[in-house]
């Protein structure tokens, strides 16, 4: 490799790509996921210091519907910090694991996880592609319920099919609804539980070339699952600080203080850190491995085949299938009957001809005697 004797500004690229990509912004997708009551919402307005979500009244939180569906909300913002913009993107699934049977009850999200895959592939089979709509998922915050023991077999079940399709970072919620003694040792259930399972979470690069930052990201890797607290709240200390926390009789507990929770360090690796390699990786892994699936499978251009597998769509399709099959039966019926009221006509018609047609022979042996009566005899 030549080495250029005079700098000749080589060396200002990253300077006009870092322009580049500050007149452009970025678009960063989060999906949460888990049931309800677990304060997603208002992790996502802490993690954010904004209020991006509404959070629901616990009227209608717990005012059930009889179909159990798990929907899909999508709520956008725009956020700026040092004249830089990021088009923010937040994925919720309300309804998902509030109710006794949740079979099938992750389908709607993994089916939303691959058509946003398969959205933006059929986007770059088109002609002009210079504004594409790209919604594919960066990352996916699995929250799970401080009980104490371990994952549920839902749990489970849907962070394995999740682990495959995006990059996904597990967290603990209400973390301090548990002792710090608990806490470890919950953590460690769930991570054996993780590594019985094969189930693959995030992971990223420790090795960096700066010393700190490789310290910095050993300490993140460590603190997974993350366990946090979410509060919206302005609570002042004892000693005169003010805080983000949630006030308790024994104290106070910190959003941001380490020593309480992992919210810092989930932050850090969400938005200060790790951001571009959560987008990255979704473009280089989990996109690659899901348009490879599909080319070796489907011509260019062909539509994919979808599987009815939404439990909402099974429930309707069964609904129909009976409303159909009774209303088949009653038509059956009907025609049954009038099939049998033609016979019957047919038959009294039948007899009334055969009696017609008796009176007719009658009548005719009746006329030929007369005539017989009425010729003259011959001599």
């Amino acid at each position: 490799m030549s080495q250029v004797g005079a700098g000749i500004g080589i060396a200002n690229l990253p300077n006009q790509r870092h322009k580049i990509v500050a007149k452009r912004g970025a678009n960063f997708t989060l999906m949460v996921c888990g049931e309800s009551g677990l304060g997603k919402t208002t992790f996502i307005n802490t993690l954010f210091t904004t209020a991006i979500k509404t959070p629901k009244t616990y009227k209608r939180r717990y005012n059930k519907t009889a179909e159990k569906t798990v929907e899909i909300e999508i709520i956008r913002a725009e956020l700026e910090e040092k004249q830089f913009n990021v088009k923010l993107s937040v994925i919720d699934t309300p309804g998902f694991g509030d109710y006794t049977n949740n079979r099938d009850s992750w389908m709607p999200i993994v089916d939303f996880i691959d058509d946003q895959h398969e959205s933006y592939m059929r986007q770059e089979h088109q002609p002009k592609r210079q504004e594409l709509s790209d919604m594919r998922v960066h990352c996916c915050l699995y929250f799970i319920r401080p009980t104490g023991h371990t994952l549920k077999p839902l749990d489970i079940e849907v962070m394995k099919r999740l682990g495959t399709r995006v990059n996904l970072i597990p967290v603990i919620a209400k973390a301090d609804t548990m002792t710090p003694t608990d806490l470890h040792k919950f953590k460690k259930r769930i991570l054996e539980v993780i590594a019985a399972q094969n189930i693959q979470c995030y992971t990223f690069p420790l090795e960096s070339d700066d010393e700190a930052s490789t310290k910095r990201n050993m300490s993140i890797m460590a603190a997974m699952p993350f366990s946090i607290i979410g509060s919206t709240e302005d609570i002042q200390t004892p000693d005169g600080r003010v805080v983000k926390g949630r006030q308790y009789s024994w104290g106070i507990a910190e959003v941001e203080n380490e020593d309480h929770c992992d919210f810092k360090k989930l932050r850090q690796l969400l938005i200060r850190t790790h951001m571009l390699d959560l987008i990255s990786s979704t473009e280089e892994t989990h996109y690659e491995t899901y348009r490879h699936a599909q080319m070796e499978t489907r011509k260019i251009g062909e539509p994919k085949v979808k599987t009815v597998t939404n439990p909402k769509w099974k429930e309707e399709e069964e609904a129909l299938r009976k409303r159909f099959t009774e209303q088949v039966r009653l038509e059956e019926n009907r025609f049954r009957s009038w099939e049998q009221q033609l016979i019957a006509e047919r038959d009294r018609l039948n007899k009334d001809l055969e009696a017609e047609h008796s009176h007719i022979k009658a009548l005719e042996a009746e006329l030929e005697s007369m005539q017989v009566g009425l010729s003259p005899k011959r001599k």
